[in-house]
Protein backbone atom coordinates (compact mmCIF):
# COMPACT_ATOMS: atom_id res chain seq x y z
CA UNK A 1 0.00 0.00 0.00
CA UNK A 2 1.22 3.50 -0.88
CA UNK A 3 0.08 7.06 -0.16
CA UNK A 4 -1.75 9.14 -2.75
CA UNK A 5 -0.01 12.15 -4.26
CA UNK A 6 -3.01 14.36 -3.44
CA UNK A 7 -2.22 14.03 0.26
CA UNK A 8 1.43 15.13 0.15
CA UNK A 9 1.00 18.80 1.10
CA UNK A 10 -1.75 18.12 3.65
CA UNK A 11 0.26 15.37 5.34
CA UNK A 12 3.33 17.61 5.61
CA UNK A 13 1.23 20.46 7.03
CA UNK A 14 -0.51 18.13 9.49
CA UNK A 15 2.81 16.70 10.68
CA UNK A 16 4.23 20.20 11.25
CA UNK A 17 1.11 21.20 13.22
CA UNK A 18 1.40 18.09 15.38
CA UNK A 19 5.08 18.76 16.08
CA UNK A 20 4.45 22.42 16.92
CA UNK A 21 1.57 21.62 19.27
CA UNK A 22 3.58 18.99 21.12
CA UNK A 23 6.61 21.27 21.28
CA UNK A 24 4.58 24.14 22.77
CA UNK A 25 2.91 21.85 25.31
CA UNK A 26 6.28 20.44 26.37
CA UNK A 27 7.70 23.98 26.72
CA UNK A 28 4.82 25.54 28.68
CA UNK A 29 3.80 22.50 30.76
CA UNK A 30 7.06 20.66 31.53
CA UNK A 31 5.76 19.26 34.82
CA UNK A 32 2.35 18.14 33.55
CA UNK A 33 3.39 14.66 32.39
CA UNK A 34 -0.09 13.18 31.98
CA UNK A 35 -1.31 16.24 30.12
CA UNK A 36 1.68 16.13 27.77
CA UNK A 37 1.20 12.42 27.11
CA UNK A 38 -2.51 12.94 26.43
CA UNK A 39 -1.74 15.65 23.89
CA UNK A 40 0.80 13.36 22.18
CA UNK A 41 -1.80 10.59 21.92
CA UNK A 42 -4.54 12.89 20.61
CA UNK A 43 -2.36 14.63 18.02
CA UNK A 44 -0.87 11.29 16.89
CA UNK A 45 -4.35 9.86 16.35
CA UNK A 46 -5.28 12.98 14.38
CA UNK A 47 -2.28 12.49 12.10
CA UNK A 48 -2.95 8.76 11.64
CA UNK A 49 -6.56 9.50 10.60
CA UNK A 50 -5.32 11.91 7.94
CA UNK A 51 -2.64 9.42 6.89
CA UNK A 52 -5.04 6.50 6.41
CA UNK A 53 -7.37 8.62 4.34
CA UNK A 54 -4.77 8.94 1.58
CA UNK A 55 -3.83 5.27 1.42
CA UNK A 56 -3.79 3.60 -1.98
CA UNK A 57 -4.22 -0.18 -1.62
CA UNK A 58 -3.19 -2.63 -4.32
CA UNK A 59 -6.18 -3.79 -6.37
CA UNK A 60 -6.59 -6.35 -9.13
CA UNK A 61 -9.17 -5.76 -11.86
CA UNK A 62 -10.44 -8.63 -13.98
CA UNK A 63 -11.18 -6.69 -17.16
CA UNK A 64 -14.46 -7.75 -18.76
CA UNK A 65 -16.30 -5.65 -21.40
CA UNK A 66 -19.66 -6.84 -20.08
CA UNK A 67 -18.96 -5.86 -16.48
CA UNK A 68 -19.30 -2.52 -14.71
CA UNK A 69 -16.94 -2.45 -11.74
CA UNK A 70 -17.24 -0.32 -8.63
CA UNK A 71 -15.60 3.09 -9.20
CA UNK A 72 -14.95 3.47 -5.46
CA UNK A 73 -14.97 1.81 -2.05
CA UNK A 74 -17.98 2.56 0.11
CA UNK A 75 -21.60 1.64 0.67
CA UNK A 76 -24.38 1.29 -1.91
CA UNK A 77 -27.04 3.82 -0.91
CA UNK A 78 -29.15 4.15 -4.09
CA UNK A 79 -30.39 1.69 -6.72
CA UNK A 80 -33.24 3.08 -8.79
CA UNK A 81 -34.49 4.07 -12.21
CA UNK A 82 -34.16 7.82 -12.71
CA UNK A 83 -34.20 10.58 -15.31
CA UNK A 84 -30.65 11.67 -16.14
CA UNK A 85 -30.98 15.31 -17.29
CA UNK A 86 -27.43 16.40 -18.12
CA UNK A 87 -26.23 14.05 -20.85
CA UNK A 88 -28.61 11.21 -21.65
CA UNK A 89 -31.75 13.28 -21.05
CA UNK A 90 -33.65 10.08 -20.50
CA UNK A 91 -34.17 7.23 -18.06
CA UNK A 92 -31.25 5.22 -16.72
CA UNK A 93 -30.53 2.90 -13.82
CA UNK A 94 -28.65 4.71 -11.09
CA UNK A 95 -26.32 3.09 -8.56
CA UNK A 96 -24.79 5.37 -5.93
CA UNK A 97 -21.85 4.58 -3.65
CA UNK A 98 -21.28 6.68 -0.53
CA UNK A 99 -17.69 7.03 0.70
CA UNK A 100 -17.21 7.80 4.38
CA UNK A 101 -14.01 9.49 5.64
CA UNK A 102 -12.58 6.07 6.56
CA UNK A 103 -12.94 4.66 3.03
CA UNK A 104 -10.28 4.72 0.33
CA UNK A 105 -11.11 7.75 -1.82
CA UNK A 106 -9.36 6.81 -5.05
CA UNK A 107 -11.82 6.66 -7.97
CA UNK A 108 -11.53 4.01 -10.69
CA UNK A 109 -12.84 3.72 -14.25
CA UNK A 110 -15.85 1.37 -14.18
CA UNK A 111 -15.48 0.49 -17.88
CA UNK A 112 -12.91 0.75 -20.66
CA UNK A 113 -13.46 3.09 -23.61
CA UNK A 114 -13.23 6.67 -24.83
CA UNK A 115 -14.21 9.67 -22.69
CA UNK A 116 -16.93 11.28 -24.82
CA UNK A 117 -18.05 13.90 -22.29
CA UNK A 118 -16.54 15.55 -19.24
CA UNK A 119 -17.67 18.58 -17.26
CA UNK A 120 -16.88 20.09 -13.87
CA UNK A 121 -19.71 21.76 -11.93
CA UNK A 122 -18.99 24.05 -8.96
CA UNK A 123 -21.67 23.85 -6.30
CA UNK A 124 -22.75 23.37 -2.70
CA UNK A 125 -21.49 20.94 -0.05
CA UNK A 126 -24.65 19.20 1.13
CA UNK A 127 -24.17 15.88 2.90
CA UNK A 128 -23.41 13.31 0.21
CA UNK A 129 -26.52 11.19 0.88
CA UNK A 130 -28.85 14.17 0.43
CA UNK A 131 -31.12 13.62 -2.63
CA UNK A 132 -30.18 17.04 -4.06
CA UNK A 133 -26.44 16.46 -3.74
CA UNK A 134 -26.38 14.87 -7.22
CA UNK A 135 -27.55 18.11 -8.85
CA UNK A 136 -26.51 20.89 -6.45
CA UNK A 137 -23.15 19.88 -4.96
CA UNK A 138 -19.71 20.41 -6.46
CA UNK A 139 -19.35 17.53 -8.93
CA UNK A 140 -17.91 16.21 -12.16
CA UNK A 141 -19.71 14.30 -14.89
CA UNK A 142 -17.79 11.80 -17.02
CA UNK A 143 -19.16 9.63 -19.84
CA UNK A 144 -17.17 6.73 -21.24
CA UNK A 145 -18.19 5.02 -24.48
CA UNK A 146 -17.19 1.41 -24.82
CA UNK A 147 -16.14 -0.07 -28.19
CA UNK A 148 -19.51 -1.85 -28.34
CA UNK A 149 -21.25 1.56 -28.31
CA UNK A 150 -22.50 1.44 -24.73
CA UNK A 151 -22.08 4.68 -22.78
CA UNK A 152 -21.80 4.79 -18.99
CA UNK A 153 -21.98 8.02 -17.01
CA UNK A 154 -20.36 8.38 -13.61
CA UNK A 155 -20.41 11.44 -11.42
CA UNK A 156 -18.03 12.45 -8.61
CA UNK A 157 -19.99 14.34 -5.94
CA UNK A 158 -18.43 16.33 -3.10
CA UNK A 159 -19.88 15.86 0.37
CA UNK A 160 -20.17 18.10 3.41
CA UNK A 161 -16.46 17.62 4.24
CA UNK A 162 -15.10 17.29 0.71
CA UNK A 163 -13.79 20.60 -0.59
CA UNK A 164 -11.86 19.41 -3.57
CA UNK A 165 -12.57 16.96 -6.38
CA UNK A 166 -9.58 15.79 -8.42
CA UNK A 167 -9.75 14.21 -11.86
CA UNK A 168 -7.17 12.97 -14.33
CA UNK A 169 -9.18 12.51 -17.53
CA UNK A 170 -10.48 14.72 -20.32
CA UNK A 171 -12.66 14.31 -23.40
CA UNK A 172 -11.02 12.12 -26.01
CA UNK A 173 -8.92 10.11 -23.56
CA UNK A 174 -8.74 6.34 -23.86
CA UNK A 175 -9.33 4.83 -20.40
CA UNK A 176 -8.98 1.32 -19.06
CA UNK A 177 -11.32 -0.42 -16.66
CA UNK A 178 -9.95 -0.37 -13.13
CA UNK A 179 -7.43 2.41 -13.63
CA UNK A 180 -7.52 5.53 -11.47
CA UNK A 181 -9.46 8.47 -12.90
CA UNK A 182 -9.79 10.75 -9.87
CA UNK A 183 -9.79 11.37 -6.14
CA UNK A 184 -12.16 13.13 -3.73
CA UNK A 185 -10.86 14.58 -0.47
CA UNK A 186 -12.97 13.40 2.50
CA UNK A 187 -16.59 12.13 2.63
CA UNK A 188 -18.21 11.97 -0.79
CA UNK A 189 -20.23 9.93 -3.28
CA UNK A 190 -20.20 8.55 -6.83
CA UNK A 191 -23.30 8.02 -8.97
CA UNK A 192 -23.21 5.59 -11.92
CA UNK A 193 -25.88 5.74 -14.66
CA UNK A 194 -26.40 2.52 -16.61
CA UNK A 195 -28.61 1.30 -19.48
CA UNK A 196 -32.08 0.22 -18.37
CA UNK A 197 -31.43 -3.39 -19.34
CA UNK A 198 -28.25 -3.63 -17.22
CA UNK A 199 -28.31 -6.39 -14.61
CA UNK A 200 -27.55 -4.88 -11.19
CA UNK A 201 -25.30 -7.18 -9.13
CA UNK A 202 -25.36 -5.33 -5.78
CA UNK A 203 -27.99 -4.47 -3.19
CA UNK A 204 -28.63 -1.48 -0.95
CA UNK A 205 -26.20 -1.66 1.97
CA UNK A 206 -23.55 -3.67 0.12
CA UNK A 207 -19.95 -2.51 0.49
CA UNK A 208 -18.23 -2.85 -2.89
CA UNK A 209 -14.46 -2.72 -3.34
CA UNK A 210 -13.31 -0.14 -5.87
CA UNK A 211 -11.78 -1.57 -9.10
CA UNK A 212 -12.74 -5.12 -8.10
CA UNK A 213 -16.44 -5.58 -7.26
CA UNK A 214 -18.78 -6.10 -10.23
CA UNK A 215 -21.77 -3.82 -9.61
CA UNK A 216 -23.60 -4.51 -12.88
CA UNK A 217 -23.51 -6.58 -16.07
CA UNK A 218 -24.36 -5.26 -19.52
CA UNK A 219 -26.74 -7.32 -21.66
Amino acid sequence: MTLHREGKSLLISSLLIVLVINGLVAYFFPAQVYFRESVVVITSLFFLIILQFFRVPKRHTEINPNHIIAPADGKVVVIEEVEEPEYFKGKRKQVSIFMSPINVHVNFNPISGIVTYFKYHPGKYLVAWHPKSSTENERTTCVVKHENGTEVLFRQIAGALAKRICWYVKEGDQVTQGQEFGFIKFGSRIDIYLPLDAEICVNIGDKPVGSETVIAKLR
